[in-house]
């Protein structure tokens, strides 16, 4: 019995140690907080706010419990050593066993530390040099994305989607949800470089394209990313409908430009004029948000625009299909010979570098 309680005072201080780094106290003082505001009968006065806090609950929810699960779980194991004897070893070894088990999967988390980590994404990928070819690569990018979120079982909603002038897209935007879904993407923001044989020329060339994929953390909430709209530009414009270029038209397509950095994000999803805007505004807002941490400013207004051009220039992975098959990824040094895999969506050797490559930095 003294090695079992020895071992579970180490569990328990370990643990003590690494609740302590998620700020779990703080977390739990936020959430029950909001969970008594929830509880006031005016709390679905205001529908959209109500509907911002039941969402933020869920999201604390979903993060603290495993974490709850385990403290109350070891203070009635350290509790049940003190005055229980010999015969009851077996059920407490058990018991000890299964908390030790669920904090080992919990600690994988700990990677999961920057500000938005535990946010949804916004995920948007643009075709760049390399003409038809690029926009095929484009595509091919977003079908390696689209069957990642299905084998991780992740819910995907495409925002927009522009296609190709002769094959593949120009661009498509979606948004990704679920546990720690930035944390997990955000290493695939920036230029993906493809080399393989062009399969649209005649020559059967080798070809090189690019596509820019940005990655950016869902703010829904307004008080995250606090926006003045003296700073924004809001173009309404026709947007095609189904059957054809000039069928089903509205006028509910929206441009947003942020004047003082040039962001630009226009939504034409076939929706409301008023549900565009509120899409551009969560992704204006996002954008905004990966450009303040990038930037390392605590005001919006301090933001200065994103130097795209440098970025083009700077491919954080490279995908070679011809004369030799290799994915290498320049920032983790993770590769592999395996690109039907990895273009098949089994990405999660590569997220896992970038993530310890981050972790150990």
């Amino acid at each position: 019995m003294d090695s079992l309680l020895k071992h579970v005072t180490e569990l328990d201080q370990q643990f003590s140690s690494a609740y302590a780094s998620i700020s779990g106290d703080k977390l739990h003082a936020e959430l029950m907080q909001l969970q008594e505001s929830a509880n006031d009968p005016a709390f679905w006065n205001d529908p959209i706010t109500a509907q911002d806090v039941s969402k933020k609950i869920a999201k604390l929810e979903t993060r603290l419990n495993p974490w709850l699960k385990i403290k109350s779980g070891l203070a009635d194991l350290v509790e049940m050593l003190s005055i229980s004897d010999s015969a009851m070893q077996t059920e407490l070894q058990t018991n000890f066993d299964g908390l030790s088990k669920d904090f080992s999967e919990l600690k994988e988390e700990l990677k999961f530390s920057g500000p938005y980590d535990d946010h949804d994404a916004i995920v948007t990928i643009s075709a760049g040099a390399g003409g038809t070819d690029a926009q095929d690569w484009a595509e091919m990018l977003e079908r390696m994305y689209l069957r990642y979120t299905e084998k991780d079982k992740l819910k995907v909603e495409i925002l927009d989607r522009s296609p190709g002038d002769e094959a593949g897209i120009k661009s498509v935007s979606f948004d990704v949800s679920g546990k720690f879904v930035y944390a997990k993407l955000k290493g695939e923001h920036g230029v993906h470089r493809l080399v393989r044989l062009s399969p649209f020329n005649a020559d059967a060339l080798r070809q090189t394209s690019f596509a820019k994929v940005e990655v950016v953390p869902k703010i829904e909430n307004t008080s995250e990313v606090e926006v003045d709209e003296k700073d924004l530009k809001v173009d309404v414009y026709r947007s095609g409908g189904k059957g054809g270029q000039s069928v089903n038209t509205t006028d509910s397509a929206v441009r947003i430009t942020h004047i003082p950095t040039n962001i630009v994000v226009a939504i034409q999803n076939e929706r409301s004029q008023l549900q565009n805007r509120e899409t551009a505004m969560t992704i204006l807002r996002s954008k905004l948000a990966q450009l303040q941490a990038e930037q390392h400013k605590e005001k919006v207004s301090e933001l200065k625009g994103p130097n795209e051009q440098a970025a083009w220039g700077n491919q954080i992975r490279n995908y070679v299909l011809h004369p030799y098959k290799m994915v290498k990824d320049s920032r983790s040094g993770f590769e592999t010979t395996d690109t039907e895999s990895i273009l098949g969506g089994n990405l999660d050797e590569l997220i896992n570098a970038y993530l310890e490559t981050n972790l150990s930095a």
